[in-house]
């Protein structure tokens, strides 16, 4: 017996929690290499824990930002510096307070951002075209519902999602 095979998983054996870890992973890749495809292969998972709060037009300051991502202020300020640097936010000034800054989205980032969304959507769509609408629904149901029995809907719907530590 080769060596792979000897060693190789099954899928149909795993628990829950790491197949549907893996699935995630999978998915999130094929929706990399779409935003790679579109001029943002610059973009790493990780990126995403800072454009989730980000978005609607949330404007955290660096402090703030690290809160949310339960890491320091330095380890905020460096992801921010480095997405500053691939153009996808950038500082501005408190309206309120001269001293602080904070961090938006540029033009490019909410690109990126709709980029994504596309990439998820056309995914859901071939997913849906292979096994089912409905079939695809029911397990999207199912998935949130583990979700919400293992206690992780609050962060999600509060775009509270932290990296893993």
């Amino acid at each position: 017996m080769s060596e792979p095979a000897r060693h190789a998983v099954a899928t149909d054996r795993l628990d829950t929690g790491s197949l549907a870890l893996f699935v995630g992973f999978a998915a999130s890749q094929l929706v990399q290499e779409q935003l790679a495809e579109q001029g943002f292969g610059d973009l790493r998972f990780s990126h995403g824990y800072v454009f989730q709060h980000l978005v609607d037009d949330a404007r955290p300051t660096v402090g703030e930002l690290a809160a949310k991502l339960d890491m320091t202020q330095q380890g905020a300020s460096k992801a921010v510096v480095e997405l500053e640097r691939l153009g996808y936010v950038e500082r501005v000034p408190d309206p309120g307070d001269a001293r602080a800054r904070r961090v938006v989205l540029t033009a490019r980032g909410r690109a990126a951002v709709a980029a994504a969304r596309q990439a998820r959507s056309t995914l859901d769509d071939r997913l849906a075209a292979r096994f089912g609408a409905g079939r695809l629904a029911e397990h999207r149901a199912l998935l949130a519902q583990l979700l919400d029995e293992l206690g992780g809907t609050t962060d999600v719907r509060r775009r509270g999602v932290r990296p893993p530590a």
